[in-house]
């Protein structure tokens, strides 16, 4: 029976969340490609290497790297059941003069490794770049509300004043350290190059004459024309799967960032303070219409959560492999591999989106800070007294007490009046006036608007600088889909 597209299973990464960008990496299109790139990269280095290879052939495989019937290919894959070799003679079909030395020497982990490494590198430069253009969107962020106090938390629990642009830079700095595990990765990233079946690269031996340096020389040849410096010194049939382990945990540790980033906006939401954006006519609840909820930076939650679990996948795959390789980590890795990008993709999307339009509510941010501020500046009042001749001992006792009994009138709905009792008692010898004096914010907040400039001056700015002009060719304007 003919399904019609509705009744055919539709994958959530592709319809609502991850970039037009990183879907063209994984796309059919772009591994198939890539295949053909990979064959033709073997042929003509082993003509530059002296094996009898007609010109015709490597110009006719030139000439239809992107000529790909699907259809078709999937009509060999049906015949044969074996995808590589569907598409060995399908890439035949357009470039016939080279039907008989494609895939000259080579096992389907020639193709099928070499690719995934090409797609592991495609994939970690996108994700360099949006990292790079949410730092970029924290950093204008951080460096606006640099001075602005607000009411720090520990637990969830009033502490010391922070600033609103403080905060944001340990957001940045998750992130910051992200970008640099990624940089590693990329820079040590390698070719699997051309090994055969088992790793030994005997049938490569045998095609170049028992000539070990030429051997040698078509490894680096190959993987000189895909854009690899260096292979992995030895190899079984396929790359090592802890490369795909390494790489899963890098990108498990951007989730956490972002997941850890949507986290602290949903308690600001909460507490008004600071908000996503919120678009006209976004409707926040479909029984609750006044209602604001921070969908995107739950969203964020919920993808940065499945990148962190999609690590198993990977980390369980390198665990069990069998000797010089297995086929059971095959079906696993089409469905793993991709999907670590693409959600990370999705999720990253949203923190640019977000990062770039905050929305900050001073007034509230101010409200909330001056009704807790109070109760942190009793020591700096106590210090105040105690040096117009006040006793420390007893000066102590008065303030825990008129600090319970303030307290006790918040927690029942009126509002604090500590303030109010300092002033009015004679034995702090300061008057009210005074008192707000010593609660001024500001005299609260340390370092924190050194520290901002200092971070965005030394280590965000001068770490996305070289790195902007990729970014922005690389993405659109991220799109926020429901």
């Amino acid at each position: 029976m003919t399904q019609r597209p509705s009744e055919r299973y539709s994958h959530p990464l592709a319809e609502r969340y991850a970039s037009a960008e990183m879907q063209k990496i994984f796309s059919p299109a772009h591994r198939y490609g890539t295949w053909r790139r990979l064959w033709l990269a073997l042929a003509e280095s082993q003509a530059e290497l002296g094996l009898d290879i007609p010109d015709e052939a490597l110009a006719q495989m030139r000439a239809g790297l992107d000529d790909i019937d699907f259809g078709k290919a999937a009509e060999y894959e049906r015949r044969f059941r074996h995808d590589v070799m569907a598409h060995v003679h399908l890439f035949g079909d357009v470039a016939p003069a080279a039907r008989g030395i494609i895939h000259l020497g080579a096992t389907s982990a020639f193709i099928g490794d070499n690719t995934d490494l090409i797609l592991h590198r495609d994939g970690l430069r996108l994700i360099r770049a949006r990292l790079v253009r949410s730092l970029r969107a924290l950093g204008t962020f951080a460096r606006t509300y640099r001075e602005l106090p607000t009411l720090g938390y520990t637990h969830f629990q009033p502490a010391q004043p922070t600033t609103v642009g403080k905060r944001a830079t340990l957001w940045a700095q998750d992130l910051l350290l992200d970008l640099e595990e990624v940089e590693m990765r990329l820079e040590r990233l390698r070719f699997r190059g051309v090994r055969g079946t088992t790793g030994t690269q005997a049938s490569f031996l045998e095609l170049m004459g028992g000539d070990h340096d030429k051997v040698d020389a078509l490894d680096r040849a190959v993987g000189r024309r895909m854009g690899f410096r260096e292979t992995y010194p030895v190899s079984g049939q396929t790359y090592p799967r802890k490369v795909d382990a390494q790489l899963a945990g890098t990108l498990a540790g951007i989730g956490t960032s972002v997941s850890r980033f949507g986290n602290d906006l949903r308690l600001l939401s909460h507490l008004r303070e600071v908000e996503e954006p919120f678009e006209e006519e976004q409707i926040g609840s479909s029984a609750m219409p006044y209602k604001r909820n921070p969908m995107r930076a739950e969203r964020m939650c919920a993808l940065g959560r499945h990148v962190i679990t999609l690590f198993q996948d990977p980390a369980n795959t390198a665990a069990t492999q069998w000797l010089e390789r297995t086929l059971d980590d095959s079906a696993n890795r089409r469905l793993s591999i991709p999907d670590q990008y693409l959600t990370l993709d999705g999720a990253l999307v949203l923190l640019e989106n977000v990062a770039s339009d905050l929305r900050v509510h001073p007034a509230v941010v101010r409200k909330n800070l001056d009704v807790h501020l109070p109760f942190m500046a009793t020591e700096t009042i106590l210090m105040q007294a105690v040096g117009r001749g006040g006793d420390r001992q007893e000066l102590h006792e008065r303030i825990r007490r008129h600090a319970l009994a303030a307290a006790g009138r918040m927690k029942e709905g009126a509002e604090g009046d500590l303030v109010e009792r300092i002033g009015a008692d004679e034995a702090f010898g300061m008057t009210e006036e005074e008192v707000r004096t010593l609660v001024a914010s500001e005299s609260f907040i340390g370092r924190a608007p050194q520290q901002v400039d200092r971070f965005l001056a030394e280590s965000l700015e001068p770490a996305i600088a070289p790195l902007l002009g990729e970014a922005d060719r690389l993405l659109g304007s991220p799109e926020i889909r429901v």
